[in-house]
């Protein structure tokens, strides 16, 4: 394989939380005073840091969003996993063969730790990935689109950026890979195309991804 480290997206390219986050999303927002619709909020904020949304909301109204809002949402974004998170199709498979190739990897997250763990947890996905192997927004200063996550994956596990390649589905998250140095193969499952042009790559079906990364 050309790569020395393969680094995972986790919200919508290992596990299927896409929907169901952005749908609670969504509609707390709206609960809360801004209008926000399911589209809306995958354009907006797929991909990003909690940060971001309260960044945006402030710039766009002028109000900010209340202190506990992370956690609120947190808390039913948590027990919606446990009722209906399940792994993406296909990335079972991928693991198994980079496992059996050993290819190293990891994931890098703009969700929390603890949002990392709930999920892999909930789908059976943590057998894959030990405290070593998982990265968050969390550990740097600034989250995607900034490369800082993914720089900083790269360097704990000793791999020099153009060694490496990131699977994304957001544009956000190859912006922060391109800014990286990394090749960056772009999932179109549910984002569009157009969205992800920046990708080195790009494909529909995860099952497709370990024969793309030869």
């Amino acid at each position: 394989m050309r790569y020395e480290l393969i680094i995972f997206d986790n919200d919508g390219v290992l596990v299927d939380s896409e929907p169901i986050s952005n749908t609670l999303l969504a509609a707390y927002l709206t609960e809360l005073g801004h209008p926000t619709t399911y589209e809306d909020s995958l354009r907006d904020y797929m991909g990003s840091a909690m940060h971001r949304i309260h960044d945006l909301v402030l710039e766009r109204t002028g109000r900010r969003l209340p202190d506990d809002f992370d956690d609120v949402f947190h808390a039913r974004v948590f027990a919606a996993f446990e009722r209906e998170l399940k792994p993406v199709p296909g990335a079972v498979q991928v693991l198994e063969k980079l496992a059996a190739d050993g290819v190293p990897y990891c994931v890098a997250s703009s969700g929390s730790h603890e949002r990392i763990r709930v999920g892999h947890r909930t789908t059976g996905l943590d057998r894959w990935f030990d405290e070593g192997r998982v990265f968050s927004s969390q550990d740097v200063g600034r989250g995607k689109p900034a490369p800082d996550l993914f720089l900083h994956a790269a360097e704990r596990m000793g791999v020099r950026p153009e060694k490496c390649a990131v699977v994304e589905d957001s544009p956000l998250g190859v912006q922060a890979a391109n800014a990286a140095g990394m090749d960056v193969y772009g999932f179109t499952a549910m984002t569009p195309a157009d969205r992800l042009t920046g990708a080195t790559q790009l494909f529909s079906d995860m099952g497709e991804l370990a024969d793309l990364l030869v």
